[in-house]
């Protein structure tokens, strides 16, 4: 995470443990560049080291809106859920529905980031945005970090990431949030 800027961009120091991520055969591999049409859709494995009992929150965001240049909606997350029991993120609270990766063309390669907080408990959501993932209205300028301040998650436990950059998937993705 630090090879690729991810801290301190996004968080302050990298997590100890490691979310397995899968698209079908592919693999998250800590900034291996993936298409945006290999991951358009939910992926396929998600696993983390969790405590029986315990819940966690699952962030997927892109610090790089527009670009790593010029990162102005710094961060744009791409998916959010809450009080996941263990690491069966199907049973917990998806605040923000999934959207895959979508750069826009000539922006170059987005590190999209995946990090996983353990819950001090259940927590309450009740007063934060139900975003579908036919929207792109409150993604830009999330921030993971006062979002796990806020709700009193600490330091990541787990995490991974991947790079992706513009293909021909990517219009389709826009218009479907509306760009």
């Amino acid at each position: 995470m630090e090879k690729h800027g991810v801290v301190p961009d996004v968080i302050d120091a990298a997590p100890k443990g490691v979310l397995e991520v899968q698209y079908g055969a592919q693999k998250v591999d800590f900034g291996n560049e993936l298409t945006p049409t290999q991951v358009k859709d939910n992926p396929t494995v998600l696993k983390w080291d969790s405590e029986p009992g315990a819940f966690y929150t699952l962030i997927l965001t892109d610090p790089d809106a527009p670009s790593r240049a010029n990162p102005e909606y710094r961060e744009w997350h791409h998916w959010l859920v809450t009080n996941i029991p263990g690491n069966d993120v199907s049973k917990g609270e998806e605040l923000s529905q999934f959207v895959g990766a979508g750069p826009p063309q000539g922006t170059g390669l987005h590190r999209y980031v995946y990090l996983i907080y353990k819950q001090p408990g259940k927590i309450s959501c009740e007063n934060e945005p139900k975003l579908t993932n036919t929207s792109g209205e409150n993604r830009g300028k999330f921030s993971a970090r006062d979002f796990a301040k806020k709700h009193a998650l600490g330091a990541p436990v787990a995490g991974n990431l991947f790079q992706a950059q513009y293909d021909d998937y990517v219009p389709i993705l826009h218009k479907q949030l509306g760009f």
